[in-house]
């Protein structure tokens, strides 16, 4: 499969903001179901952002008005703006493909292709 790499983490206070970007490398991005999920020290993956092939996003309930997930097809790239970022938001983050029950639930499970993550840390 098309091998995701992410970039754009790093380290910002609270309020600031951060843009990731995921480039597909070596072959197409499955574009069905590509988002981007967290996952944080001893905590559980967790589904952050979805977007369909229709265009149709979802979000987490909290970080809905402060994430945004696009795409360029052309570029074969995904991109996720995070703005007025918030300590619990500190975390690895992977973009992803997978089955589109990820776009209407975010459960993780229903992913089956990702990258290597990029840290992303916020300080109060």
């Amino acid at each position: 499969e098309v091998q995701l790499v992410e970039s754009g983490g790093g380290s910002v206070q609270a309020g600031g903001s951060l843009k990731l970007t995921c480039t597909g490398s070596g072959s197409t991005i499955r574009w069905s179901c590509v988002g981007w999920f967290r996952q944080a020290p001893g905590k559980e993956r967790e589904g952050v952002a979805g977007i369909d092939v229709t265009g149709e996003t979802r979000y987490f309930n909290s970080v809905k008005g402060r994430f945004t997930i696009s795409r360029e097809n052309g570029k074969n790239t995904l991109s996720l703006q995070m703005n007025d970022l918030k300590p619990e938001d500190t975390a690895t983050y992977y973009c992803a493909s997978g089955r589109r029950d990820y776009c209407r639930g975010l459960l993780t499970e229903y992913l089956d292709n990702w990258g290597q993550g990029a840290l992303v840390s916020v300080s109060a």
